[in-house]
């Protein structure tokens, strides 16, 4: 199924997606990234926002398989406290375009149309001209709060 069946989804640059968590405390954000790299590359840090990050694979490493249980464990996380806006953070902003839609396809099929937000550029970044990340854009190098987990 292409994604023009699911829900339209927005975008928004990094700071955006913390203004929107600084002004809308109900928003939740969800990093779809794998354990690897939650581990290594590091973490969005939102404890200053008195919120904490909900982490779900979209796919696990290392064969990069989509997770067939992404949305449950979504709703899972959120406890039935399903908010208006959810937040979608990856490494460059393609998994979690795809987890975004997944979402709101699952949330629309149960009669409770949220918000879904991706966020572009993601936690790392697009390649630059060397094939690297971290050095054009994304969460981390606009200075937003992040952490070693």
């Amino acid at each position: 199924m292409g994604l023009s069946a699911f829900p339209a989804i927005s975008e928004v640059s990094p700071q955006e997606a913390w203004d929107i968590l600084e002004r809308e405390p109900t928003t939740r954000l969800i990093d779809v990234r794998t354990r690897a790299e939650w581990g290594f590359v590091g973490v969005p840090d939102i404890g200053e926002l008195n919120q904490e990050t909900i982490f779900v694979e979209w796919a696990s490493y290392p064969h990069m398989s989509a997770n067939p249980q992404f949305g449950a464990e979504v709703l899972k996380a959120l406890n039935g406290d399903i908010p208006d806006k959810l937040l979608f953070l990856c490494r460059s902003g393609v998994r979690s375009l795809h987890a975004a839609h997944a979402v709101a396809d699952v949330l629309s099929g149960c009669g409770r149309p949220v918000q879904c937000i991706n966020i572009a550029e993601g936690f790392e970044g697009d390649l630059d001209r060397k094939g690297q990340r971290g050095q054009l854009n994304g969460w981390k190098l606009r200075g937003l709060a992040w952490r070693q987990s």
